[in-house]
């Protein structure tokens, strides 16, 4: 083999990835094609979607362990992690606030549901909602704290795993030149990681058949056609969001062309459709981030983060669904009821996980907490949530992409020029381990050992 072959072997084999999500398009089409003609059939094949699910999510602990241990880890200076999340926290909070103002002015523009009426059926699925919606702010602060130290990574909860995380990196910094071993063996750990995801994911396929064969057995076209109002006004106004606000603030504050982004990141997306979950993408989503030039530190404390506080999507959705819910129970809300209703909706929302279903049930619980007789208007949407579910997980998952890069511009720990270059094609991302073999990010205190180049091979 000459050595141009020898050049060009790696691009062959990361090519073969493009048949994988080539195969996934036509798994979504023939699930709906199933769906439609066979529901019954269908319905029973829920069971394939969400064993893919809950292999991503199985991979989800370990790969945050080990971004933000890495991370905290390598940087000598530690006040700049607690820079990195103070700017985080204030930009999800202010960006939830334009995302429920955008949903506000948008639903009171269309005041959808004023022409629907609610039946028995939908009272019952709103109560059953509401019961599994339940739970108080006091309630998700003490459940960020694990029961046991390796719980957090068993468990599932992204915040546990973070806490954890971070409390390692600082220790590991503590410890000084002999926490150099451990931080190289977790290197190692979390190339072994990768890899695993990225055997994983060619079940994506198999994944997305299931799920939407499922949910179009279930609902069918008539579960859409007497709210397709609602669904496009909330798909009208994601788009919004993402391409002018989000856009914009990119354009302004990183130089980076939001289209670009989300063409690097269309696999993740089409990956989120299939699952409706943008879980199913948080592991690929901080290794991309990380390849295109945004720091390991920030990477890791930003993400983890924004899926529990940066809910775009949800935020938007807790909107438009209160006020549609209100005008079809024939109670329209006055600007300052829907104030006071939407900020308790945005603090209700916090730590709900993008898993399908998580919106509907914080909507419910939020609606049976501030105003119970609303409550029964939420099964009105219980038949189209999970489409709606869709633009909600795309919504968030672009939401945190852009907020990485933010983050990073603000810190000084994005590469501009390496994003230029990744955006334009000109670095591929290694679908094969998902692992650069030199750097992903530009990190401002690297430590040396991990960052070895015989550590890839």
């Amino acid at each position: 083999m000459t050595p141009l072959d020898h050049a060009t072997a790696p691009a062959r084999r990361r090519d073969r990835t493009h048949y994988l999500y080539l195969a996934v398009i036509a798994a979504v089409i023939l699930g709906a094609a199933l769906g439609l003609l066979f529901p019954k059939s269908a319905v029973e094949l829920k069971p394939l979607g969400t064993g893919f699910v809950n292999l991503i999510k199985m991979m989800i602990s370990p790969i945050i362990f080990c971004t933000i241990v890495l991370g905290v880890g390598s940087v000598r200076k530690v006040a700049s992690v607690g820079k990195v999340g103070g700017l985080a926290l204030g930009y999800f909070l202010v960006m939830s606030t334009v995302a429920l103002a955008i949903g506000l002015v948008v639903g009171n523009i269309l005041q959808p549901g004023a022409n629907l009426h609610l039946t028995d059926a939908a009272k019952a699925a709103a109560e059953k909602q509401a019961a599994s919606g339940s739970g108080s702010t006091v309630d998700f602060l003490l459940g960020v704290i694990p029961t046991s130290f390796f719980s957090a990574l068993t468990s599932g909860a992204v915040l546990q795993t973070l806490l954890v995380a971070l409390l390692v990196g600082f220790a590991l910094h503590a410890i000084g030149d002999s926490g150099r071993v451990i931080l190289t063996g977790i290197g190692h750990l979390q190339r072994l990681v990768f890899r695993i995801l990225s055997m994983i994911m060619w079940l994506a396929p198999i994944g997305a058949f299931g799920a939407i064969a499922a949910v179009v057995g279930a609902g069918g076209w008539s579960a859409i056609e007497s709210l397709l109002q609602i669904m496009a006004g909330f798909y009208l106004t994601c788009a919004i969001f993402v391409f002018v606000v989000l856009g914009a603030l990119l354009r302004a504050v990183a130089g980076v062309n939001i289209l670009l982004l989300l063409k690097y990141l269309a696999r993740e997306f089409l990956l989120i459709l299939g699952t409706s979950s943008s879980e199913s993408a948080l592991p690929r989503l901080m290794a991309k981030m990380e390849h295109a030039g945004v720091s390991r530190t920030v990477v890791g404390l930003t993400v983890p983060t924004g899926y529990s506080f940066n809910l775009d999507g949800t935020a938007i959705y807790l909107t438009m669904a209160s006020l549609f819910i209100a005008e079809a129970l024939g109670r329209p809300l006055s600007i300052g009821q829907q104030i006071s209703l939407l900020l308790f909706m945005i603090i209700a929302s916090k730590g709900a996980a993008g898993v399908t279903g998580a919106g509907l049930s914080t909507l419910a619980g939020g609606l049976q907490a501030h105003r119970p007789e609303l409550v029964d208007g939420v099964g009105l949407i219980v038949g189209i949530d999970r489409f709606m579910s869709e633009a909600r997980a795309l919504t968030n998952f672009a939401g945190n992409a852009v907020a990485t890069v933010l983050v990073g511009r603000w810190t000084d720990a994005f590469d501009r020029d390496r994003c230029a270059e990744v955006l334009a094609g000109r670095l591929p991302f290694d679908e094969r381990t998902m692992l650069d073999t030199d750097a992903h990010g530009t990190e401002p205190e690297p430590v040396a050992a991990p960052r070895q180049p015989t550590a890839a091979s």
